[in-house]
């Protein structure tokens, strides 16, 4: 069944995909989440329209995510965290921490945009994360957690 994804979706597509679902999936979740709607012809031809008239607009914040990613690159965030012994810390650090750090540099990055390579990170050290500014602007930040 092909659909047209009202939101994102993880593992799936963006928002204004037309995408091919097994039916139960789009039954059973996407429709009456509100995620999606089935991909009628007339529907299709809704979506063209708007995003013909979106064109110009999705070029402009594309332009500024990547302005935003380019003033980002070649910067190290340092994030604070309480530490035990053995260079461990309490808790571990997260993808809030990180967007608080931006926010702190000067970047507003939504924190679901941002992934953590690797597994929890419980240890003093350096680090990486994806940090998506845009759906096609994807990039790899450096960051170092260091003791408060």
């Amino acid at each position: 069944m092909e659909v047209i994804l009202k939101k994102d979706v993880e593992h799936l597509g963006y928002a204004n995909d037309v995408v091919k679902v097994k039916d139960g999936y789009a039954r059973n979740y996407l429709l009456p989440r509100g995620l999606a709607v089935s991909a009628t012809p007339s529907e299709k031809k809704q979506l063209e329209e708007t995003l013909k008239q979106r064109a110009h607009k999705l070029a402009k914040i594309k332009a500024d995510a990547e302005a935003l990613a380019t003033s980002v690159e070649g910067k190290t965030l340092k994030i604070g965290a309480k530490v035990g012994e053995k260079g461990r810390i309490f808790g571990s650090v997260n993808t809030i921490m990180i967007a608080d750090a931006l926010k702190a540099m000067g970047f507003e990055v939504d924190r679901k945009g941002i992934k953590i390579k690797g597994e929890a990170i419980k240890s003093v050290g350096k680090y990486e994360a994806e940090v998506a500014f845009h759906r096609d602007v994807v990039r790899t930040i450096p960051f170092e957690v260091v003791e408060e």
